[in-house]
């Protein structure tokens, strides 16, 4: 099973880590150190606060405001498995991850997806990173060029299920942007069951700047059949193959958002 990385197992950046794009995070440039004690108690502090956080946020998605719930029997329960989604709030990870696998995480451990998250959202403090480490957040660098993270993910996403964002960051208008080439290169270092997921209404629930949730909003949430990447993985592994994959992804993303915008838009109700 993958731990939280720690800091003290980091090997100091080389140039080609620095030539890559790192900024100088004032946060840190690295993950918090963890001892002994935490990674051994980490499977069952993780089990737990990660459940109990989203049983919380299922009452804020589904009791507080309207969720609907598109294509669930797209994404199985199969270990090795992507979810690739558009961003729109800083709550979109527990809202997908949620989505596809509660209530059964909690009879199914390896269900509670990893999730990358910025360090300069979800490390900003000691408290709120114990608790990332503990929902099983991958530290990453400010600026998203993160080699660490990346191997991390290859590391760990095989044992398990994993959501990502391949656009980086989170859009103002709710908008699908272009997906960057990270996401690819872990999808031909993994080949995982890659399902595109597409998000929204959180835009509307939780915008940039604001901290806490709105309620009685709509929020939808639709996941596709797998994605068929096979023709990349005789190419060689390079940048242009991995945006190659990740543009497919988004292809099949975008197809799934504009399908729920145009029934919103139509006064319809899109059902699963």
């Amino acid at each position: 099973m993958g731990t939280p990385a720690d800091s003290s197992s980091d090997k100091r950046p080389s140039n080609t880590d620095r030539d890559a794009g790192t900024r100088g995070c004032r946060l840190g440039q690295h993950a918090p150190r963890r001892g002994k004690l935490f990674h051994l108690v980490w499977p069952v502090t993780s089990y737990v606060v990660t459940n109990v956080t989203v049983t919380l946020f299922w009452l804020i998605f589904f009791v507080f405001n309207r969720t609907v719930v598109i294509g669930r029997r797209n994404v199985g329960e199969e270990r090795n498995t992507l979810l690739l989604s558009n961003h729109q709030s800083m709550l979109d990870s527990f809202l997908v991850g949620l989505a596809a696998f509660y209530p059964k995480s909690w009879l199914r451990p390896h269900l509670l997806p990893w999730n990358p998250a910025a360090a300069e959202n979800f490390y900003k403090n000691p408290i709120l990173a114990w608790l990332a480490d503990n929902w099983r957040c991958i530290w990453a660098r400010e600026g998203r060029h993160d080699l660490h993270a990346l191997h991390h993910m290859m590391n760990v996403l095989p044992r398990g299920v994993m959501t990502l964002f391949p656009e980086g960051t989170r859009s103002r208008e709710g908008s699908v942007g272009p997906g960057q080439p990270g996401a690819g290169l872990l999808i031909l270092a993994t080949r995982p069951r890659v399902i595109p997921v597409a998000i929204e209404g959180m835009q509307e629930v939780l915008p940039i700047g604001r901290y806490v949730p709105r309620l009685f909003k709509r929020i939808y949430v639709t996941y596709g059949p797998p994605v068929d990447f096979g023709e990349f993985l005789a190419m060689q592994r390079t940048r242009e193959t991995a945006q190659a994959v990740i543009d497919r992804v988004m292809e099949a993303i975008r197809a799934q958002h504009a399908e729920l915008r145009r029934q919103r838009t139509e006064g319809g109700n899109p059902t699963s």
